[in-house]
């Protein structure tokens, strides 16, 4: 299969993830020590119980540890590969996790994984040790790290899950999934709703088949019926999800998506996005047409970096445009981006130089 769109560039995420939203001002670090000081003095005010308060200090202690371990990689993109850690590796669907972490490296994309074995292992085997990361949930059965990731420095160990999906989620720009049990599943539909309701930036989610599987199209057949069919979910929706039994196709679905487009914030109530490349007068014109019942107000222009996104220095010379955004319509966004992905990306032998 041909590729679709350039090469996306690997290491130009930004420094500090998931804060969409900037306050008014750039509080300094202090302060928030601070408030999270205070916030802690006030437990002993509310006489917390011993089991509450063992609760705040282990999530607080792994989730330091955990942003620890992922700060010097924070540019780095990133994939999330879930999937069942009773897949064996004469499974189809193992080999297809293997291929696919062996070409996001190939991309220069890490790979972030349960650390457990099955697909876990299946995508850090095809990775290799230096593009995987490896986030493990510590139970009393099934879940040891993998060989690949075990005693690595990029591997953290987590007592809970919440934690551990948090990070599955903020640290990545695209998940993937495939087959897998109740735990798979609650990944997938998290991440489709932390997406849906804008608690999380669009990205890429591949519902990754084996080849000739049927495991997401069975899936998405009880989404047709059940959600779409009863008005529980909007047409647009389906398009925060993409189907593919083909890996070059789930590559393609995840470096498209940043070939042009980079990231987005929200400054001073306005969606800015960010991109690499300047997109024409002409162009922005269509996006107000296209796209005008996503907008509370006004139109879609082209703006500058502002002033309360300079603690993002690498990416202050990206070109942007703002909309005031209804904040409600994300799939209607999702396709917003493709449009400017397809329709700024080079044509194929035009692509930019890897930085």
């Amino acid at each position: 299969m041909s590729r679709k769109y350039r090469k996306t560039r690997p290491r130009v995420s930004e420094s500090d993830v998931l804060p969409t939203e900037h306050c008014t001002e750039l509080y300094p670090h202090e302060s928030i020590i601070a408030s999270i000081k205070d916030t802690a003095d006030k437990l002993k005010q509310d006489q917390a119980t011993r089991g509450d308060l063992k609760i705040l200090d282990r999530a607080l202690k792994e989730l330091r540890y955990a942003f620890k371990v992922f700060t010097p990689y924070r540019k780095q993109r990133k994939v999330t590969v879930f999937g069942s850690a009773r897949t064996l590796p004469d499974d189809p669907a193992y080999q297809q996790a293997l291929h696919f972490g062996r070409r996001m490296a190939e991309e220069k994309w890490m790979t972030v994984t349960g650390a457990g074995p099955g697909i876990m292992e299946a995508a850090h085997v095809g990775a290799g040790t230096d593009m995987s990361m490896g986030v493990n949930i510590m139970l009393p059965f099934e879940q040891e790290p993998n060989y690949v990731i075990h005693k690595d420095e990029k591997l953290v160990n987590l007592n809970y899950f919440f934690t551990r999906k948090l990070l599955f989620v903020k640290e990545v720009h695209a998940i993937v999934c495939c087959a897998g049990g109740f735990g798979t599943q609650d990944e997938a539909f998290e991440t489709l709703t932390l997406v849906q309701t804008g608690k999380r930036d669009p990205m890429p989610i591949v519902l990754l088949e084996a080849p000739g599987g049927t495991y997401w199209n069975d899936w998405k057949a009880y989404i047709e019926n059940n959600l779409l069919k009863h008005e529980l979910i909007s047409p647009e929706d389906l398009s925060l999800f993409h189907i593919t039994d083909d890996i070059e196709d789930a590559v393609d679905e995840i470096i498209g998506f940043y070939s042009v487009y980079n990231s987005m914030r929200y400054v001073n109530g306005r969606l800015v996005l960010r991109l690499h490349v300047e997109p024409s007068n002409e162009f922005v014109e269509q996006l107000n047409i296209e796209f005008k019942d996503i907008l509370e107000s006004g139109i879609i222009t082209k703006v500058d970096a502002h002033d309360l996104e300079m603690d993002d220095e690498h990416l202050v010379d990206l070109p942007r445009i703002s909309l005031l955004f209804n904040r409600k319509n994300l799939g209607r966004l999702r396709q917003m981006i493709d449009r400017i992905n397809s329709e700024l990306s080079p044509a194929p032998g035009e692509e930019e130089e890897e930085e």
